[in-house]
């Protein structure tokens, strides 16, 4: 893979240290991560950035094939009270944005974020893409394009795993795809 020492750098400068870059071709898109979206997550439907409001599983698994870099930044964080997760996400998300922004003006017209967790900018979602108050803003996350974190970060030798309680660090993943 070609190396990116600027964007590093770049990263480094936004306080973004634990990351690795990959091949997307290494970005595993599942059906049943989907399927989970559909019938297990709260935000279906009621996210204009969730499903059903995204491409379809193979459409997700192309618009991966367009890319040649992806960067997997890692943050793990302690929650005593599961409603902390949202506000670190949001600011983490917030600040992972202008990245996205640096990161296109630097010469990378692709650029694009998968947020860390689902999109939570408005405090009221529109509920539908087209309608979205935050439409230069919003964007996915990687579950909602269909990817397999679980098999994609690991590949990557980063640590995740099913978590029984909020007593335990959480590994939350964003990707910025790059070219």
């Amino acid at each position: 893979m070609k190396t990116y020492k600027k964007l590093e750098t770049t990263f480094a400068k936004h306080g973004f240290k634990d990351f690795r870059l990959m091949e997307p071709g290494r970005i595993v898109v599942a059906q049943w991560v989907r399927m989970k979206c559909v019938y297990g997550c709260a935000s279906y439907g009621r996210n204009a950035c969730c499903p059903p409001n995204v491409p379809t599983v193979p459409e997700c698994r192309e618009f991966f094939g367009e890319y040649r870099a992806a960067a997997i930044f890692h943050f793990e964080k302690k929650v005593k009270n599961p409603k902390d997760r949202r506000p670190w996400a949001a600011r983490i998300n917030a600040s992972l944005l202008k990245l996205e922004r640096e990161v296109f003006l630097s010469g990378y017209p692709k650029a694009f974020l998968l947020f860390m967790d689902s999109c939570h900018i408005c405090r009221d979602c529109a509920l539908v893409r087209a309608e979205c108050k935050q439409a230069k803003s919003a964007r996915p996350a990687p579950e909602a394009l269909a990817m397999d974190v679980f098999s994609t970060v690991r590949q990557c030798g980063y640590p995740i795993e099913v978590l029984p309680d909020y007593f335990r660090a959480m590994n939350r993943y964003a990707f910025l795809l790059i070219e």
